[in-house]
């Protein structure tokens, strides 16, 4: 069998498919994550929010940045999983919900603070 991709799939044995859609459901979950950190930054920009422009671009900046790191992460989540389910090894963990929460405070922060300052 051909699968994309190969890193992954040419390793250890088929998982329970139950474990495996799981894994999929949670990749999909990430890049949700990723498009509402986008909406969020691209919101920021479309509205007239009283916010110092510099404040606000900032936020905005912030939301794309961890956008992008939701998205890289939700690959290499869903990769390094599969992966250890195949070859019997513990999961790994997953240190990208700190940085999201650090994240969207550091954003919020920004938009109140520009919000403050005439």
């Amino acid at each position: 069998m051909n699968r994309f991709p190969r890193r992954v799939y040419r390793d250890g044995e088929e998982p329970d498919p139950r474990f495996s859609l799981a894994n999929e459901r949670t990749f999909l979950a990430w890049l949700r994550t990723a498009l509402a950190m986008f909406a969020g930054a691209f919101a920021l920009e479309a509205l007239a929010l009283p916010a110092a422009p510099g404040w606000r671009l900032a936020a905005a900046a912030v939301f794309i940045v961890v956008g992008l790191l939701s998205t890289v992460h939700a690959w290499l989540s869903w990769a390094r999983t599969e992966k250890a389910m195949r070859v019997g090894r513990p999961l790994p963990g997953q240190p990208m919900g700190l940085i999201i929460v650090v994240g969207i405070a550091v954003a919020v922060a920004l938009v109140v603070v520009g919000t403050l300052i005439p």
